[in-house]
This record gives C-alpha cells, sequence and structure tokens, in this order.
C-alpha cells in the first residue's frame, strides 16, 4: 500500500504538467504533496481493517480532505446525500484497492474484497475489472509470480494487452482517466522495471494521469521488489498523522513491516 503512496505523491506535481521521460530529477520534488488517490487509498484500507461500511469510510475521509483533488463525478457523490454507486469505470477504482493485495490470504478472497471496496462508487463492469486487475498483480507480485507469469494471468483474466512495452506505449499515450486505459499501462510499468523507483518512473514517464498511473505501480512494485528506505521515509514525511496510523495498522494486521521507522 505504501508503494501507491509514494506513486501519488511523485506524480502530485506531474498530473497537470506531463513529461514523456525518466530522468527527471529528484524522484520526490520539494512541492510534491499526496493527492485524493493516498486519501482513498487510506480510506479503503479503513474500511478493511475495521470493518467499516466502504461508502462511510470513502465519505468519511474525503470529506476530511475536501481539496485533494477529486474527479467530478466521484466529488459530486462524495459530497452529496446520495449513497448509490454511480457506474463509473475511472481509474479511482484501481488507484485506491491496493490494501487488498497486503491483507488477502488467497487470490479469490482478494477478488472478492477488491469488489467489497470497489462496487460501492464503481460498479461498471469495467471498474470492477480493473482493481481486481491491480488486486492480482498485487497478490501474484507479493507470492512471487514472475513479471511474465503475471502478465499472462492478467491478459488471460481480464483482457488487457500485455504484450507491450513501455517504450511502444509512450509515444503516443495521453492523458486518460478510465481503467482501461490506465491499469494495464500502470502494471506494465511495475512488471518492465529493474527496481521500485524505476517502476515510479516508468509510470510518470507515460505522461498521462502521472499520480494515478504510479499510484497503482507503486503497490506491484512495492510486492516485487520492496521499497527503499530513503524513498519511503520521503513520502511519509509529507503525510497527516491520521493517515499514517491507518497504515501503521495495515502493515501491522498483515504481519509486514513498515519499510522505515515509522
Amino acid at each position: 500500500m505504501l508503494g501507491a503512496v509514494v506513486g501519488d505523491i511523485v506524480g502530485s506535481v506531474y498530473e497537470w504538467h506531463q513529461i514523456k521521460r525518466k530522468d527527471f530529477q529528484p524522484l520526490l520534488a520539494r512541492n510534491c504533496f499526496f493527492t485524493d488517490d493516498s486519501v482513498l487509498t487510506v480510506a479503503a484500507a479503513d474500511a478493511l481493517l475495521n470493518r467499516r461500511d466502504p461508502t462511510e469510510a470513502l465519505k468519511s475521509w474525503g470529506r476530511r480532505y475536501p481539496k485533494a483533488g477529486y474527479g467530478g463525478m466521484f466529488r459530486r457523490w462524495l459530497f452529496g446525500e446520495e449513497t448509490a454507486p454511480y457506474n463509473s469505470f475511472g481509474n479511482g477504482a484501481a488507484m485506491r484497492v491496493s490494501p487488498v493485495g497486503l491483507l488477502a490470504r488467497s487470490l479469490e478472497e482478494a477478488l472478492q474484497m477488491s469488489d467489497h471496496v470497489t462496487q460501492v462508487t464503481h460498479n461498471h463492469p469495467e471498474g470492477l475489472k480493473g482493481a481486481r486487475a491491480t488486486v492480482t498483480a498485487i497478490f501474484m507480485a507479493r507470492e512471487g509470480s514472475s513479471p511474465r507469469e503475471i502478465r499472462r494471468a492478467i491478459a488471460d483474466r481480464f483482457g488487457y494487452d500485455m504484450e507491450r512495452t513501455v517504450e511502444s506505449i509512450r509515444p503516443d499515450y495521453r492523458f486518460d482517466e478510465t481503467c482501461q486505459r490506465t491499469v494495464p499501462e500502470a502494471i506494465l510499468c511495475a512488471l518492465e522495471a529493474n527496481d521500485f523507483e524505476d517502476a515510479i518512473r516508468n509510470a510518470i514517464s507515460l505522461g498521462g494521469d502521472s499520480d494515478t498511473l504510479a499510484a497503482i505501480a507503486g503497490p506491484v512494485a512495492e510486492a516485487r521488489f520492496g521499497i527503499p528506505e530513503e524513498i519511503a521515509s520521503q513520502a511519509w514525511q509529507r503525510l497527516d498523522e491520521p493517515m499514517r496510523q491507518v497504515i501503521r495498522q495495515l502493515y501491522a494486521r498483515a504481519g509486514q513491516p513498515l519499510p522505515m521507522n515509522a
């Protein structure tokens, strides 16, 4: 999960100023900040950890940070009285689901948990699929599956084109907020990477919805490589204490150490 938060924070300054290169410096710029991607990832974790209704958790956390940068449809749902899902297939389904990959004890359980925290807003088949594909990649990476095995599983189960490379995607890729045009690209960024930082740089370099691409690639890369302590610490310093508390609880419940002193 912390990989999603790191990706979000790194990508925050590029969401509306996209770049098409990997050699940007430094990885975490001084003006990086957490966005709605991190807030809602924490909300999903809170729902799972404390058996809160996902609708209640998302609205509670979202309203705590009203200026975090929510998309239009979600914002209307968040601040309105309506609690029914709104048939979304936006990439928000995938960017907030990473806590599932840490807590689930089987792939079947992971898919069930994914639907549980996703369907309260993103109940469109493509929204559910995007979240499920993300969770599958995280869980398989956590279990030691190879990039080739993960590519094949994602392609077979979800129908995404997983034979592309980052280099082939980058030239024509544009900002896109759908699961269909965010999830497979983000997963490929993590599977093609040599280490955690490389995965985040891959995602930013596509020049799209940078914070969300990196928030999806980040937890897959975390499951593959872990997160370097220096990177984790820099991101951790940018979070508020209530968010840190949920993240600590999540890693403790999963029996996983945080990659830095927290």
